[in-house]
């Protein structure tokens, strides 16, 4: 037998079972996604803190291991990329990418595969062991560093070379090495505490959007919008309707019938025998037609202002500038693609675009992209304070 309500009805249990359903269906969708990376990033946190590499994984390769250096990484098929003419690539960091991309087995245009074989990892260079040679990538004399977005290809720049070379990788190897070539870089120049601390801070963030499961609602929180066709959007279009209808009517000219200007045209200007017309009655409602606005070349008494901002006056901020995009210092997630008009609100310094962090404030008050970077606003007084949004 049918659940009813107190009314005999049966429309307020099925629409409290399918919005039930729905927001539940939603939710362990959020929430997978949300333990699979929690997962990614606790499995991170462990090798950050734990992995150092291995004296006897070098045993059997053919190269020499100087003392105290460690094996890293190894893989038999890599291959060996050199590009002709590049621009200077970006000085290595110790980011770690909360979201790493998707790459594709494709190679780049301008990139030309050279050599194949062995590459070995180290905590004090990168060698690849090819057919033709052998090839070193000594982290001191390491001056760029670059993974492709959408490639499985990273490409190194040395002091003592000065064609631009990397290698060029399996897609299922692409996040192993970068991330352990992140940990070598950090073990060559003594900040493995930073790669560690930001991978906390990453864990942190995550934490704090964790998916809430949601509320059950029940038949009584039904409304009766919900028998119609889209619901309580199908009620809000109709009143809109309803109240401009009117209102264009009102404001339209009255009806004029065809021929009375004919008319009017053939009646004589003047007769003896014409009786007076009768008075005029005025209207109940008198229309009066919309002012036009009247342009003038008069310029402002005042030029807005970057203080002016179009946002609500009790919105939060913590003292960071006044801006449209919801920049502020109270917390939440970091910046890290700022809005394009994001110099016309605040001081960027100088380079902004080219930087590779998140938004922050050095303490000059100008903003940069040098977030998580060991030298942060290191041109403006050095880091203050990190934008959220």
């Amino acid at each position: 037998m049918a659940m009813t309500d107190s009314t005999g009805s049966t429309w307020r249990y099925r629409w409290a079972h399918r919005q039930n359903d729905r927001r539940q269906r939603a939710f362990r969708q959020a929430d997978e996604a949300w333990r699979r990376r929690d997962d990614e990033l606790r499995r991170l946190r462990t090798l950050a803190g734990s992995f150092h590499g291995s004296v006897e994984a070098g045993a059997g390769l053919p190269i020499e291991l100087a003392p105290g250096e460690v094996v890293f990484w190894t893989l038999p098929a890599a291959q060996l990329v050199e590009v002709r003419h590049t621009a200077v690539l970006p000085a290595p960091e110790l980011t770690v990418d909360p979201e790493p991309p998707v790459v594709r087995p494709r190679r780049p245009e301008g990139v030309k595969v050279v050599d194949a074989g062995l590459a070995v990892l180290t905590n004090r260079r990168l060698v690849l062991l090819g057919g033709r040679g052998r090839r070193d990538w000594t982290y001191g004399r390491m001056t760029g560093l670059s993974h492709d977005p959408g490639a499985p290809v990273t490409l190194i720049q040395v002091l003592d070379r000065r064609r631009t070379s990397g290698l060029l990788l399996p897609t299922g190897a692409v996040a192993d090495f970068r991330f352990k070539l992140t940990l070598a870089f950090a073990d060559a120049i003594e900040q493995r505490a930073a790669v560690v601390a930001q991978l906390d801070e990453l864990i942190a963030e995550h934490e704090a959007v964790r998916p809430a499961r949601p509320a059950v609602l029940t038949p009584a929180q039904a409304r009766v919008s919900a028998l119609l066709p889209g619901g309580r959007r199908t009620v809000a279009v109709g009143a809109a309707l309803a109240l401009i209808v009117p209102a264009m009517l009102f404001e339209s000219d009255p009806p004029v019938r065809p021929g009375s200007d004919v008319a009017s045209a053939a009646t004589p200007a003047a007769t003896a025998t014409a009786t007076p017309a009768p008075p005029p009655i005025a209207p109940a409602v008198q229309v009066k037609p919309r002012p036009t606005p009247q342009r003038t070349r008069t310029a402002p008494a005042t030029a807005p202002s970057r203080s002016a901002a179009p946002r609500p006056a009790a919105e939060r901020r913590c003292g960071a500038p006044a801006n449209p995009y919801g920049y502020d210092f109270c917390g939440g997630q970091r910046i890290r693609k700022p809005a394009a008009g994001i110099c016309d609100w605040f001081e960027c310094a100088p380079g902004f675009w080219s930087g590779r962090g998140w938004l922050v404030q050095c303490r000059d008050g100008a903003v940069s992209l040098t977030g998580g970077q060991r030298e942060s606003c290191a041109a403006n007084q050095g880091y203050r304070r990190t934008f959220w949004t």
